[in-house]
């Protein structure tokens, strides 16, 4: 089987039209906040599900509407309380009168959309956030021993609180790992406060219509896969990924310390797969380091668990990670003085 052709000028040019009538988009409805808009729709093109971190009224939720506005996908939104149950998200058998008898019959739940809207999902308990683990990794679910196939694209983008809140419960780490990217919504300035409360003292935020056809994002689909990957940077993926385990030979002094479970093979796939995604919208053919390093903290950051003692030194997720991203060199050797330019 031959590989795909890369994509030729003409076809970046056009995505990137495509591409960008989305963010101008998202910026009318999001004000201040360009990069969480890029990220978010780099995750989008790399099929991936998305969670957002941050206080209530950052306009998380109001991201995910504006994107299913003007992607025109179908969309659903599932408020996650403590006392919400499986049942609830994914649909369940109900008993009908049929055909002079009675049999179960499956109701579809909110699931069961283009677009799922996870709103403060770890306010409701492991349990039910594990309901959603088939959905998204297989886009199917299984009720009573049938399978039922969800509408693609399939898409779940989440939010959360802190976990530090009040009512929260951390999400399973088999969950985690199923989201391509987690973002950390923070505030925004007070300069772009000023315009949001002049343009939009009516209290309404503006009306979005869709700008991105289904048959548009399909072909979207189809070239981020053809977005060239070059062995260096995959050698590069390979290396950052194993630098998060302590096991690893080459991993700095800061991860054999601090990071007590590293991140999995699925963070690796979903490196590549973000990258590419993020050098279509760079209107580049190929994907460089500095793709890869661009989506980074949002696909690693997640996916490390730390040693008690890290807290204590002053790191986090986030800001481990950013180290090992400045501390794992681009290339793996380095090139012998008589080759040199």
């Amino acid at each position: 089987m031959s590989p795909e052709p890369l994509l030729s000028p003409e076809e970046v040019s056009s995505s990137r039209e495509v591409i960008s009538r989305l963010l101008d988009g998202l910026g009318q409805a999001i004000l201040g906040q360009e990069v969480l808009l890029k990220l978010a729709v780099t995750c989008i093109l790399a099929r991936g599900h998305l969670l957002l971190e941050g206080l209530p009224g950052l306009g998380k939720t109001e991201l995910v509407k504006s994107l299913s506005a003007l992607l025109n996908l179908s969309f659903r939104r599932v408020q996650f309380t403590p006392d919400l149950l499986p049942g609830d998200i994914v649909g369940s058998p109900i008993l009908e009168e049929q055909d002079g008898g009675r049999r179960l019959v499956f109701h579809q739940g909110p699931i069961f959309a283009n677009l799922l809207l996870a709103d403060e999902i770890n306010r409701a308990t492991p349990k039910t956030q594990s309901a959603l683990l088939e959905a998204m990794q297989e886009r199917r679910v299984t009720v009573m021993g049938t399978t039922h196939p969800l509408p693609l694209p399939f898409f779940v983008l989440a939010t959360q609180n802190p976990i530090e809140l009040e009512g929260t419960y951390p999400l399973p780490e088999a969950q985690l790992d199923r989201f391509a990217f987690k973002i950390q919504v923070d505030g925004i300035g007070p300069e772009t406060l000023q315009t949001i409360i002049t343009k939009r003292h009516h209290g309404e935020p503006p009306v979005l219509k869709p700008v991105v056809s289904a048959d548009e994002l399909d072909v979207l689909f189809a070239r981020v896969d053809r977005v060239h990957l070059p062995e260096a940077v995959a050698n590069y993926i390979a290396r950052l990924v194993s630098a998060t385990h302590a096991r690893y030979e080459d991993s700095p002094e800061v991860a054999r310390q601090f990071i007590r479970f590293g991140a999995s093979p699925r963070a690796a796939i979903a490196l590549a797969n973000t990258a590419r995604a993020a050098a279509l919208i760079a209107g580049k053919p190929n994907v460089g380091f500095e793709e890869v390093k661009f989506v980074a903290p949002s696909v690693l950051s997640h996916r490390i668990i730390l040693d008690y003692s890290a807290r204590m030194e002053g790191w986090d997720n986030p800001s481990l990670i950013q180290e090992l991203i400045a501390r794992v060199p681009e290339v793996d050797r380095e090139i012998p003085a008589d080759v040199r330019v």
